[in-house]
């Protein structure tokens, strides 16, 4: 089989018939079937059956599907290293965790535009699957997360390791560090269970045998952030959502250890182009910057 015929059976596989195939390859219906008789003449075997419901692959057809499927992927890994080694070695087309876009990013973006004033950016924020399905689409280069196994055809490198920390409302009384006893007793506001910082905490949680009252389950990190500015409670959340509300809230490191990593995750295989090595240590000095004021504020106000 030539890689085209690879290329135009799984097509073929993925859509389901050959109108489908022809969209997704932007190709013409006719030249599809054309290539495909070919193909199946050239093995001596049927590799489809037709049908009213569209195409079904044969019982041959299963055997070299896994093949197929494998060669296609390196296919496009291929394709997608070419793209990249073709594109400016100045272009760098970055995703962020929504808890990054502000506090991290932005003064990253603003730092490397000085350092590679020629250089172009693309950010998109989202949520955790939707970067990396954008990494394994090759629409982005790398991605800023929080610590969460990931495909195993991507490659997720430690970047940094905090801790959760609490906010409360700027004029509250209490200094110092809090427990998670005394949180779980006012109407605490935290992740969700299945998010991956929400693991960490309900893991401590359940390890201390808490069950907060009257809690609150929100997706959103910020979203937490601004109910504790309305009043609706105390919060547990990421250093670096917390810091982009220092001015409104109290921060407070917890008694209790809750370690989180921040993730630099890019796809396996492809190597990572030089604009891309720059932003990944301009990112790690911002996340250490913000760690540092952290600490040097928290240590003034407790004094």
């Amino acid at each position: 089989m030539k890689l085209r015929h690879i290329e135009i059976v799984h097509a073929i596989v993925q859509a389901g018939s050959i109108s489908g195939a022809a969209r997704l390859l932007n190709a013409s219906q006719p030249n599809i079937s054309r290539v495909l008789n070919y193909a199946e003449q050239q093995l001596g075997f049927p590799l489809f059956e037709r049908r009213n419901q569209g195409m079904f692959l044969t019982s041959e057809g299963q055997q070299l599907l896994p093949d197929i499927t494998g060669i296609y992927e390196k296919l496009s890994l291929l394709s997608r290293k070419a793209a990249q080694l073709k594109s400016s070695g100045d272009t760098v087309r970055v995703g962020a965790a929504h808890a990054f876009g502000q506090i991290v990013m932005t003064p990253a973006l603003v730092e490397y535009r000085s350092q590679h004033p020629s250089g172009e950016v693309e950010l998109a924020t989202g949520h955790f699957d939707g970067l990396c399905q954008d990494l394994l689409a090759g629409k982005i280069d790398f991605a800023l997360t929080f610590g969460q196994q990931v495909d195993h055809r991507l490659l997720a490198e430690p970047l940094f390791q905090s801790s959760l920390v609490a906010v409360l409302p700027k004029n509250h009384p209490w200094s110092g560090t809090i427990s998670l006893e005394w949180l779980s007793q006012n109407n605490l506001l935290m992740m969700q269970k299945e998010d991956p910082l929400g693991k960490v905490l309900h893991r401590a949680l359940l390890r201390h045998t808490l069950c907060p009252r009257n809690a609150l389950f929100i997706k959103t990190y910020s979203v937490i952030a601004d109910l504790v500015l309305a009043g609706a409670g105390v919060g547990i959340v990421d250093l670096f959502t917390a810091w982009r509300y220092s001015d409104q809230v109290k921060i407070l490191p917890v008694a209790e250890p809750l370690p989180f990593e921040v993730m630099f995750v890019s796809q396996r295989g492809i190597p990572q182009s030089r604009a891309t090595l720059a932003f990944k240590q301009i990112i790690r000095g911002k996340l250490r910057e913000i760690a540092v004021q952290y600490q040097q504020q928290f240590l003034q106000s407790a004094a």
